[in-house]
């Protein structure tokens, strides 16, 4: 009998040897900024749990490396990731010195590893299960809901996140209403602004490629430097134009991050506006005229409801890239979960740059799985749409 190896299951399977049994699992901090005592998943582990925890690694990873069935690679997927959340909070727990309130207790890159390798083999498998928009947004359900109940349980409280949130619950959920604001906010203004000024752009070809042109070279500037950049104007505006002071314009704060989001947001909505209008078919554009339709008529009827998946593509482009520069704006006082991460730097306490990091990630993640699904609902919509 021979034995055959999976190609991605070989990279899936290195990686989780050097996690499980090189890097380490856990990390020990007497307190928040001190260097910290790696410790392996044995040392990080009690007895009783440790040595099982290896064993469905290693089984996990055996059935990664070897060809097998789909649902088997799902299962081990599942439970692999299933016990790696649940005992990095009993390690959080059996690392923390009874009544000490000043260690902390952090997921090593042994651990992020391990939850690397399992989630890309759970990710090669719902690939290969071809599963529809519906299912991959119940999946998403399903994991949200997981880590939901374990928060909720308090199973990850000892863990030094879960300690930098409990000292700063009050500023995380205000900063993280900020940040969301900005996201939402800027892509908003941006579909707004971008969406007239895309269909221009298809309808007057003189005008496409300047406006293109300009929006690319702002797509260039570091987005520090364009923060850095509005800063003497929008100061400006705020000393000069009565009552613009009074509507939160001035130079640092939420309305130079603001305007920088808005102009990165322009050029992924505008181009694919144009790009979604021009690939409209000519036999659709043509039918339409023929039943008497007007130019309007056919703009909203037919060719914008056809370059409908184009131009959600470029709209969830910007939600993402949007979420993820956010992030900056806490460099000129704009808030969001930057503040954390910068927070975290300048104190040399890398639990505090994951308590800005992780949530930012957890947000951008969703966002681009709920709109992939959207996007490929109204692409089988636009084909079915299409004459024959």
């Amino acid at each position: 009998m021979t034995v055959r190896f999976d190609k991605l299951g070989v990279v899936i399977a290195a990686i989780v040897a050097y996690a499980a049994f090189a890097a380490p699992f856990a990390t020990f901090r007497a307190n928040r900024i001190v260097p910290g005592e790696a410790r392996s998943i044995l040392e990080a582990l009690p007895a009783a749990t440790g040595s099982p925890l290896l064993a469905v690694i290693v089984a996990a990873a055996l059935i990664a490396l070897l060809k097998t069935p789909l649902i088997m690679r799902l299962a081990a997927g599942v439970v692999a990731l299933a016990a790696l959340a649940l005992l990095i909070g009993v390690a959080g727990s059996f690392l923390t010195p009874e009544g000490n309130t000043f260690a902390r207790i952090s997921p090593a890159s042994g651990f992020w590893l391990l939850i690397f390798a399992f989630t890309l083999l759970l990710a090669d498998v719902l690939t290969r299960l071809n599963l529809s928009p519906w299912a991959r947004i119940g999946v998403l359900v399903v994991a949200a809901a997981a880590i939901g109940m374990l928060l909720v349980s308090g199973s990850w409280n000892s863990l030094s996140i879960l300690k930098e949130y409990a000292n700063r619950a009050d500023s995380f959920w205000a900063e993280a209403s900020k940040h969301v604001t900005l996201a939402l906010g800027s892509l908003a203004a941006a579909v707004i602004a971008g969406l007239p000024l895309g269909i221009l752009c298809h309808r007057v070809e003189k005008l496409r490629a300047g406006v293109l042109n300009v929006l690319n070279i702002i797509q260039t500037i570091p987005s520090i430097a364009l923060f850095g950049l509005l800063i003497a104007p929008l100061g400006w505006v705020a000393t000069h134009v009565p009552g613009a002071a009074s509507l939160g314009i001035r130079g640092i704060g939420t309305a130079p991050a603001f305007v920088a989001l808005f102009l990165y947001s322009l050029l992924p909505v505008v181009a694919n506006t144009v790009v979604g209008l021009a690939g409209v078919p000519r036999a659709a554009n043509d039918a339409a005229r023929g039943m008497g339709m007007t130019e309007r008529q056919r703009l909203f009827g037919v060719e914008f409801p056809l370059a409908f998946p184009v131009i959600l593509t470029g709209i969830r482009i910007v939600l993402v890239q949007n979420i993820g520069l956010t992030t900056i704006a806490a460099l000129i006082g704009g808030g969001g979960f930057g503040v954390f991460v910068f927070q975290g730097v300048g104190q040399t306490a890398m639990d505090l740059v994951l308590l800005g990091a992780v949530p930012t990630v957890a947000l951008a993640f969703p966002a681009a799985i709920i709109l992939d699904a959207v996007i490929e609902m109204t692409s089988t919509g636009r084909r079915e749409a299409q004459p024959a």
